[in-house]
């Protein structure tokens, strides 16, 4: 029989056995460095088994499934008490092979609860504090409308608070294939600073984590229960949406989704403006300051307006409201851009329906189409957020400042509300992807600002000088457990640098290209892991990459090219140059040397990276050049990979001292 272990007993016998010569060490033993794993930064990269679900090519496999999260929703807004009352229904259909008999539900605006977990952690003033605001949701009912001989009942189902999530107890198991309808009213109290996700600013409300949302059950966690803190955002489920939105008439409100009863809430000539800008990339101005002041811009002025809209196979529902929203439209491929914002900011906010109508047009030419009816810019004071078909921003100081924020915002359609990774866990999924994308939108509307390579060239600079001070982290790290004044670095910066660097560097752009846009197609409203990312990068780009992916994303070294020796012979008119390549640091990246001659010319050799997969401190070429000599040869001499000492990046011929 095979035995797979060795017992103490059994091990001695086998010493016993053997003959005295065999037991006793060689006089001239030295210590065995044998048996010693694989460490070199080119060792392979676990991704973990592929399955059924997650195939090794980074695609969905034949067995993927993911749950549905279907929501009615109806919101009141009591702009005097400043409070939301809402009523829920969600149906939520199983998908997975698994029998659930709870289901865990966000409930975000728990984190303004005195004491909550958010509290602990983040400083009150902070970003993303509370700011002494009391808040949370009141239910005054949770129901589970279950079926029995023909007949449906509500049946109250019990629950428990986890700081912000809620565990439900189903009143009858969720067998596969199955939906559950859970039933619910609420109330909370608008916080005015809503850690920079949602919040008031006089009579303009935008919200967002307003209803109780399914979390994700997923084949790789089960039940995702992570506590939203602040700088973690979002995991949801896609669905469709029907909104019921209750203000007082004279407010106009955007929300995700298409609006569905214009003729309730809107005058026959914003309808009329509405359809003209539908046909034209020009700017239509659908409500203006004028119409404002004059009363005509509301169909009545006085009771409450209900407004209706549908969403189909998105994450999320928001929405914004206030009785000074200009109203700009225009449109690309039959999705409209819109622009909404108060008087006060026109001087900007003049061109932000045409920024979003560039940004969508940016994205879906280059990586994915937009596949929703409209994107909405809408001003208020968050100061850069994103939720399905709408991104807030603030008022900002110059329109280029204004367009990064915005097409950054609009960017997060594509990452994570198409693709649809898990924030919450690795913010650099959606946050890096996202600031990686828009160096193209924002060199395209603002070329004068710098190309694509000067934009990451800046960037690049910032990563390398966290790294020489020592205080950069590891991509992977979550983002709650990153200082928040390193977040913006370690989750948008660093990981779109290194995009960068893999598909100018590495890759090249048509197979990083076709890689990234495959890895789009393939996920999209579907939950990608990092692992379905690099695979697909791989799989699609034509290249082993765990090196890149354990360096860039897993790991944190440092990068230090140098020269070790550079030697030289001449015979006659030939000259042999020997150059051995250094690398000073853990971190690889390809080599970049450009030689200038003693006639004045200059010649660029480029190495791939793996040329360090044998030997990752050295590298030795030999050149022979005739009739001319190298008087200097540097390293990266464009700056365009990472080194945190560059003092050691030129070599120079010594000068010959003339009798």
């Amino acid at each position: 029989m095979f035995v797979r272990s060795f017992s103490r007993f059994a091990l001695s016998l086998f010493v016993a056995a053997l003959p005295l010569a065999a037991q006793q060490p060689a006089a001239t033993s030295k210590f065995d460095r044998t048996g010693v794993g694989d460490t070199s930064i080119f060792a392979p990269l676990i991704f973990g088994t592929p399955s059924a679900t997650r195939t090794a090519s980074g695609a969905p496999g034949p067995k993927y499934w993911q749950n549905r999260a279907d929501y009615d929703l109806h919101a009141t807004l009591d702009t005097t008490a400043k409070a939301v009352s809402g009523e829920e229904i969600l149906r939520y259909t199983n998908h997975s092979p698994d029998t659930l008999t709870f289901i865990w539900l966000q409930t975000e605006q728990n984190a303004f609860r005195p004491n909550s977990l958010n509290s602990y952690i983040f400083a009150q003033n902070s970003r993303f504090g509370a700011r002494d605001f009391e808040g949370g949701f009141k239910f005054s009912r949770i129901e589970q409308v279950v079926t029995a001989a023909g007949k449906s009942k509500k049946v109250a189902v019990k629950t428990r608070d986890n700081e912000t999530t809620m565990k439900v107890d189903l009143a009858e198991p969720l067998a596969p294939g199955k939906t559950a309808i859970i039933e619910m009213a609420y109330r909370f109290l608008v916080p005015e600073h809503g850690a920079d996700r949602m919040g008031r600013d006089g009579a303009l409300f935008e919200i967002a984590q307003w209803y109780p949302r399914a979390s994700v059950y997923d084949d790789i966690r089960g039940w995702n229960t992570e506590p939203y803190l602040g700088q973690g955002e979002f995991y949801l489920d896609y669905g469709d949406y029907n909104l019921s939105i209750t203000v007082p008439a004279g407010y106009i409100v955007a929300a995700t989704g298409g609006l569905t009863n214009a003729k309730d809430v809107l005058t026959a000539t914003q309808i009329t403006r509405l359809a003209a800008a539908a046909r034209t990339d020009t700017v239509i101005r659908v409500i203006t300051a004028d119409e404002l002041k004059s009363g005509t811009a509301r169909p009545t002025k006085t009771g409450m307006l209900t407004w209706h809209f549908h969403a189909i196979q998105v994450r999320d529902a928001v929405w914004a409201a206030s009785p000074e929203y200009q109203w700009d439209a225009t449109s690309y491929k039959k999705s409209m851009a819109y622009a909404y914002y108060r008087p006060a900011a026109v001087d900007l906010w003049r061109e932000a329906a045409d920024m979003s109508r560039m940004s969508i047009q940016e994205y879906s030419e280059r990586w994915f189409q937009y596949p929703w009816p409209h994107i909405s810019a809408v001003e208020g004071p968050i100061s850069g957020m994103e939720y399905p078909m709408v991104a807030m921003e603030t008022h900002s100081r110059t329109k280029e400042d204004l367009y990064n924020v915005v097409t950054h915002e609009i960017g997060h359609m594509w990452y994570p509300m198409i693709v649809g990774s898990n924030e919450r866990a690795y913010m650099w999924q959606d946050e890096g992807f996202n600031t990686f994308i828009n160096y193209f939108s924002e060199a395209r509307r603002y070329p004068e600002g710098g190309n694509v390579m000067k934009r990451v060239q800046n960037d690049r600079g910032q990563v390398e000088g966290a790294m020489r001070a020592n205080i950069d982290k590891p991509i992977i790290v979550g983002p709650d457990r990153i200082n928040p004044g390193l977040l913006g670095l370690a989750a948008y910066v660093k990981p779109a640098v290194g995009l960068d660097l893999l598909r100018e560097e590495i890759l090249g752009p048509e197979a990083f290209d076709d890689a990234f846009r495959t890895y789009t197609a393939r996920w999209a409203f579907k939950h990608p892991t990092p692992a379905d990312f690099f695979r697909t990068m791989e799989d699609v780009g034509g290249r082993r990459l765990d090196w890149f992916f354990r360096e860039w994303f897993v790991e944190n070294p440092h990068f230090d090219q140098a020269f070790d020796t550079v030697a030289v012979a001449t015979k006659g008119d030939s000259t042999t140059v020997t150059v051995a390549y250094a690398n000073r640091a853990r971190g690889v990246l390809p080599i970049r040397a450009r030689f200038t001659m003693s006639d004045g010319s200059t010649t660029d050799y480029n190495y791939p990276a793996e040329v360090w997969s044998t030997n990752t401190m050295r590298y030795v070429r030999v050149y022979k050049f005739a009739g001319k000599k190298p008087v200097k040869i540097e390293l990266d001499p464009d700056k365009r990979l990472l080194d945190i000492d560059r003092t050691n990046n030129v070599w120079t011929a010594p000068v010959s001292i003339q009798p």
